[in-house]
């Protein structure tokens, strides 16, 4: 905790060694709360970097206080976090009131003092009365280990249980879980669709663009179901991204994209399907992630309109058509709570172990329906196909000629994929392999003197 710009979010990554927190020279960067496992010096506990508090009055400083609030409340322990190249403010003297009255045990931590002499640098700041202050340099890694043993001391249960040797790794590893990315421009309700799914608020959800700047990962259970929900910046063209903290937003956007299982696409139906929409359905594509489609703030649309939506949803994103569209309203929650249902499918199709024997017999019904175009008066032969890769499928086909496969066979056979072996919401990728002539680099035997070919001596009997 701590007023803007005091480097808590430097304080976060180096503690959790991490780039998770957003981390520039720009006051009020974080908004959110951002989670981060900690596993150092025998310690075990989890790290909660917030928003700074200020003494603003406007609903974006009032939302991250909440958000703050929500942290302290949590909390078994507050770092509180101090400028020691600006010294001690009015605003320190502020915020070390409100930690006070929340009745938690608080620790106060003088950063940004690379350079100084310590005892110096602590001297002004025995006025907030919270005790002996750590005085460290994040950037620099300094004074870190004394925040370690402060918490040792502060939280006894953080220290990290023994492993029992009796235990193996597999019974102590966590289960696998659906990692989902939302992803969309800005101000199309991206936070307030994250806020309805978890059913708390969990993120800043504001009606101005640019509200979310760090990709925020938030774990959480649904019907039996472990999940990892990421809440990204909006992303919009590239002409309009001039500022360096917004290009730094869009980086950990497309990082979430990589990290992601399924991709949820957040249109905006009251503006249609736009260039930067068709923009962010490509990259989707090209990283190969499974996607679900929510086209969003339904209600309050006439049913010309809607019908009209839906009818542009269908012919600008023809190359999503795998996916599953659902028209929803996060603000009032109607048609949310399908979207997990889609979710788990494109997940299952996007992961599922798929055997050669299966994928062969696939092909070979393809080809008995629609045969593969020659090449050179020679037919492409298709051999067999394996698996290759999941998330997306990724299907080998070996054979002769294939390289010489026309594209609109190659999409043909991705459909014929996805409807035989029911895969919904993901892509399919299909790759060739063409077998090498085993005769192609040999000579032909040469004649004997008389140019007749030389004839093999005649067999012996065992008589012989």
């Amino acid at each position: 905790m701590g007023r803007p710009n005091v480097g808590k979010s430097t304080i976060f990554n180096r503690l959790t060694r991490s780039r998770d927190a957003l981390v520039a020279d720009f006051a009020g960067l974080t908004r959110d709360r951002i989670y981060g496992t900690v596993r150092e010096e025998g310690l075990d506990f989890i790290l909660i970097d917030t928003g700074g508090l200020t003494d603003q009055t406007d609903n974006m400083a009032e939302l991250m206080r909440k958000q703050a609030q929500l942290a302290i409340d949590e909390a078994d322990l507050v770092l509180f976090v101090v400028d020691g190249r600006a010294g001690l403010m009015p605003a320190d003297h502020d915020v070390a009131q409100q930690l006070r009255n929340q009745g938690k045990p608080i620790r106060l931590v003088i950063n940004k003092t690379e350079g100084e002499q310590r005892d110096l640098v602590a001297a002004e700041f025995y006025a907030l009365g919270l005790g002996e202050p750590l005085v460290i340099s994040a950037t620099q890694g300094r004074g870190i280990s004394q925040v370690f043993a402060e918490i040792a001391e502060a939280v006894p249960n953080s220290r990290a249980p023994e492993l029992d040797e009796t235990e193996s790794e597999d019974e102590t590893a966590a289960p696998d879980d659906i990692r989902l990315a939302v992803l969309g421009r800005p101000n199309v309700g991206k936070s307030t669709l994250i806020n309805r799914l978890l059913g708390e608020e969990r993120v800043v959800a504001f009606d101005e663009p640019g509200t979310t700047r760090d990709s925020i990962h938030i774990p959480f259970e649904k019907d039996g179901v472990s999940y990892t929900l990421i809440d990204t910046a909006g992303v919009r063209r590239r002409s309009k991204v001039s500022e360096k903290l917004e290009k730094f937003s869009v980086l950990k956007t497309l990082q979430a994209l990589e990290d992601a299982n399924v991709v949820m696409l957040v249109l905006d139906a009251h503006e249609g399907i736009v260039e930067q929409d068709l923009h962010l359905a490509g990259l989707i594509i090209e990283s190969g992630r499974a996607v679900v489609l929510a086209v969003n703030k339904w209600d309050g649309l006439e049913k010309s309109e809607r019908e009209w939506v839906a009818a542009n949803v269908e012919r600008r994103l023809p190359f999503l058509n795998f996916a599953k569209t659902h028209f929803i309203s996060a603000l009032h929650g109607s048609g949310v709570g399908l979207l997990f249902k889609s979710v788990r499918q494109a997940y299952q199709s996007a992961m599922m172990k798929i055997p050669t024997s299966r994928l062969t017999r696939v092909l070979e019904d393809a080809v008995a329906d629609h045969q593969p175009p020659l090449v050179r008066g020679r037919r492409i032969k298709f051999r067999y196909a394996h698996l290759g890769g999941k998330n997306p499928p990724r299907i080998i086909i070996h054979g002769n000629q294939t390289d010489a496969t026309p594209n609109s066979y190659k999409r043909y056979l991705e459909n014929t994929f996805r409807e035989a072996l029911k895969l919904q919401g993901t892509p399919v990728m299909i790759e060739f392999k063409t077998s090498d002539n085993p005769f192609k680099d040999k000579k032909p035997k040469a004649p004997d003197v008389a140019g007749k070919p030389k004839q093999r001596p005649p067999r012996r009997s065992r008589k012989d």
